[in-house]
């Protein structure tokens, strides 16, 4: 039985993994793969799986720019850090959705659907009407972001508005939020977790360990190897976005 795993977190990699393990008692071959290119690349270049697992947000962009590239015509389990009630006109289509973070009961009771799907004759493609409707609900405007996040001191707990953030960066495992008062905050979240519930209208994630509020931007400048300069408020050093993210960065601050 082949598997494919799409997922950019290794905790949560080594998670699903164990419990693939546990769950099935044949072999099993999972393939991990952590962005929508290596995606692609495999489903491109190697027979069908039995079946995806697939995150929502991978490290080079949205799952879905796989699934449009790609026909894929056996079951998926999203997993995902959205809001249940978006996903509830979705529970009878014959795909799986897990809300992150999800538990061992959860994740066995989505296998056992997909052992029911497994054995039906029928087809079981991801339809595009079924990826527009899905991808829609995943993007709702009902979806309400973080506002505020509670910071730890010393001196005791204040909650820090997300409006006045001027970006966020990881450093080794912590992740700091530098404010528009130059002050720098540590936050409890892995900077992937805090992407997730951030507008994304006001924040983007230029490369694996920044992001950034837009509403902060001084200047932006070209840089070699199709990388951009972006120089902020209230921050005293530049940062750059990678290159695999510029295009993308560049349509989003257009509004596109």
């Amino acid at each position: 039985m082949e598997i494919l795993f799409l997922e950019d977190e290794q905790l949560a990699a080594d998670k699903v993994r164990k419990l693939l393990k546990e769950y099935f008692d044949e072999d099993v071959s999972v393939t991990w793969v952590k962005s929508v290119k290596e995606g692609v690349q495999y489903l491109k270049n190697s027979p069908m799986p039995n079946l995806i697992i697939s995150d929502i947000e991978l490290l080079d962009g949205n799952a879905f720019a796989l699934y449009n590239a790609v026909d894929v015509t056996c079951p998926i389990i999203f997993t995902t850090a959205y809001d249940q009630f978006l996903l509830r006109a979705f529970q009878t289509n014959g795909i799986a959705y897990l809300l992150k973070p999800f538990d061992e009961k959860q994740f066995f009771e989505a296998l056992d659907k997909y052992k029911k799907l497994f054995h039906v004759k029928e087809s079981t493609t991801l339809t595009r009407d079924v990826l527009a409707n899905l991808q829609e609900a995943l993007t709702s405007s009902q979806k309400t972001y973080k506002n505020r996040f509670v910071v730890k001191k010393t001196s005791g707990i204040f909650l820090l508005n997300v409006s006045d953030i001027v970006c966020f960066a990881a450093d080794d495992d912590l992740v700091f939020a530098y404010d528009n008062q130059r002050k720098k905050h540590i936050i409890q979240n892995r900077l992937s977790e805090i992407d997730r519930v951030l507008d994304p209208g006001r924040f983007f994630r230029i490369n694996r360990s920044e992001i950034i509020n837009i509403d902060y931007i001084d200047r932006i400048e070209p840089f070699f190897k199709n990388r951009l300069v972006i120089h902020l408020q209230h921050f005293p050093e530049s940062v750059k976005t990678s290159a695999s993210k510029t295009a993308e960065f560049r349509k989003w601050i257009e509004g596109g």
